[in-house]
């Protein structure tokens, strides 16, 4: 299965009535090729902002949605194939919230090889509040130190990464807001908010954002950057503990944040305000 495959970047048709043929898996494993075992677990949490289906009697009924796929399914949907799939309810008649609710889930079981959480919530502010990350903003440390820190490197470089200089063992939660990479077929940017959180000997914070910065042209789907990260810090820094979480914003009303980490719990991913 190549990229020339995927519905990104082509003009395709929208359908109006329940279509499951035009969703789109791709191998989780095109960008696992060197993880036989992932040391992570974790997510993908979905957030869907544009889901309308018809009741009996036809009055339109509109809904906000999350689907959580796990790490460890066989493929990820593909996110213009979820847009039209779930764009393709609009002029379909269901009987309940519940069937729409059921159906979206076995197609996406069907389709993903893995057990999918849906679940809806009415479409008001208290179903989905935003909220910051919490944690250090590496940024406004950054600005903090002013000029003296330079930032030239723009293709991912995990030697970037280091360890605090007479540092200690610290249990700590860092975030940035400004991180960016592309798609690995429009080459178009993706935006997002991530918050790693550790426990080990203290990590060079203007490090770890001057690597951050360096994905600004790496060409990557959202999960695959996150699993990237993670193993990064890994494996070079050697947490004890590690969780990356990237809250990426919004298109064709439907974000993503994946989670990773091998801690015993973790957090699920807040909505950001940008999502």
């Amino acid at each position: 299965m190549s990229h020339n495959d995927i519905l990104l970047g082509k003009s395709t048709r929208y359908f109006e009535e329940y279509n499951p043929k035009v969703l789109f898996p791709i191998a989780r494993n095109q960008g696992r090729s060197s993880l036989a075992l992932p040391p992570f677990k974790g997510y993908d949490l979905w957030r869907i902002y544009e889901l309308t289906y018809l009741q009996p009697n036809g009055l339109p009924q509109s809904v906000m949605a999350t689907l959580r796929v796990p790490y460890n399914s066989p493929y990820l949907v593909e996110s213009k194939s979820l847009k039209l799939y779930l764009g393709s309810f609009c002029q379909t008649m269901f009987g309940s919230a519940e069937e729409v609710r059921g159906l979206i889930a076995h197609d996406l079981e069907d389709l993903l090889d893995a057990p999918i959480d849906v679940q809806f919530y009415p479409p008001t502010v208290e179903s989905m509040p935003a909220q910051m990350l919490s944690g250090t903003l590496l940024e406004e440390e950054a600005q903090l130190k002013g000029a003296e820190l330079q930032f030239r490197t723009y293709e991912t470089d995990t030697s970037l990464l280091k360890m605090q200089e007479h540092g200690h063992k610290v249990n700590e939660t860092l975030c940035t807001n400004i991180f960016r990479s592309l798609c690995p077929v429009t080459g178009q940017p993706d935006y997002a908010s991530v918050e790693i959180s550790y426990i080990g000997e203290q990590i060079d914070h203007m490090a770890l954002l001057a690597y951050l910065v360096s994905f600004r042209r790496h060409k990557g789907f959202h999960e695959q950057c996150v699993e990237r990260i993670f193993m990064d810090i890994h494996n070079k820094l050697l947490p004890d503990e590690l969780t990356v979480t990237a809250c990426f914003t919004r298109r064709g009303g439907i974000d993503i944040s994946p989670v990773r980490s091998n801690a015993k719990t973790f957090q699920c991913p807040v909505r950001t305000p940008r999502q």
